[in-house]
């Protein structure tokens, strides 16, 4: 039997990101992914116009009808959350699917900075789904703010081991930390509370950045986990394809918020 991942987060008609990358990326991992929307977008955020149609109000009926249907999901992965009330109806969710995996990607932040969504009350309750979670992705601005940390650059691999082990002891199982910049690579730090030993896969910065890597990595990470992929090799294979698909999109003259052209790499995934 197939998988069942129920993921949650925003969908853009235009940008790969939250959900246009969720869905294909499970999907090539022979994953069942079942998308549970928070909004819909005609294009993600960071382009100069877009339309913005919450579901928030929507989302405990779409739960419920699931319930309703004797519906079981092997995997809960969540993303993008823009409100407090949106945390606690996936937080719900989470519990009335209690022999579910979780994956939470605490997205709040980036380069030191709250997203200006966010306040310091959401973060709060952020705190609360990752302390329901089995696994979480933050990257190194989450991190900080997870464990009310001062955001620096210059993070020692020690410091960073101690700032992982600090998330883990909130509830995750699994934590990694991602996009860390480190000389000219750029580094992820996985950590498993049960083997209590790090791990640090790194390649090469060149220096571009696209929306929906994030995503493309959480995406990656989940869905491997979900059919029984130890977290090192999950990392591993999602930090490689990010950096493929990065390298290959900068030839070409695209918007960064358009993404990473992706789609040209899947067959990595179904070949697993």
């Amino acid at each position: 039997m197939l998988k069942r991942v129920a993921a949650i987060n925003d969908l853009s008609g235009i940008g790969r990101c939250s959900l246009t990358v969720a869905i294909p990326i499970l999907s090539a991992l022979k994953v069942q992914c079942c998308p549970f929307p928070t909004a819909i977008l005609s294009s993600q955020t960071n382009y100069p116009e877009f339309t913005f149609l919450d579901f928030t109000d929507e989302m405990n009926s779409y739960k419920t009808v699931w319930k309703n249907l004797s519906i079981e999901f092997d995997c809960i992965y969540s993303g993008f959350l823009g409100s407090i009330q949106q945390i606690e109806i996936v937080l719900n969710f989470i519990k009335e699917n209690s022999a579910s995996l979780v994956v939470v990607d605490p997205v709040m932040g980036d380069n030191g900075i709250l997203y200006p969504t966010f306040t310091k009350e959401m973060c709060n309750e952020m705190k609360e789904l990752v302390k329901r979670s089995n696994l979480i992705t933050p990257n190194l601005t989450e991190a900080c703010i997870l464990t009310e940390k001062e955001y620096r650059l210059d993070y020692t691999r020690d410091e960073l081991i101690s700032i992982a082990k600090t998330l883990s002891s909130l509830g995750p199982e699994n934590v990694v930390i991602t996009g860390i910049v480190e000389n000219d690579n750029i580094i992820n730090l996985a950590y498993n509370k049960t083997t209590d030993q790090p791990y640090f896969t790194s390649v090469k910065y060149n220096n571009r950045s696209y929306s929906g890597t994030g995503d493309i990595f959480t995406s990656i990470v989940c869905g491997l986990l979900a059919n029984n992929y130890d977290l090192n090799f999950a990392v591993n294979t999602a930090t490689n394809y990010i950096y493929k698909t990065i390298n290959y999109t900068s030839q070409f003259k695209t918007n960064r918020n358009d993404g990473v052209m992706f789609e040209m790499f899947l067959s990595d995934l179904t070949n697993l």
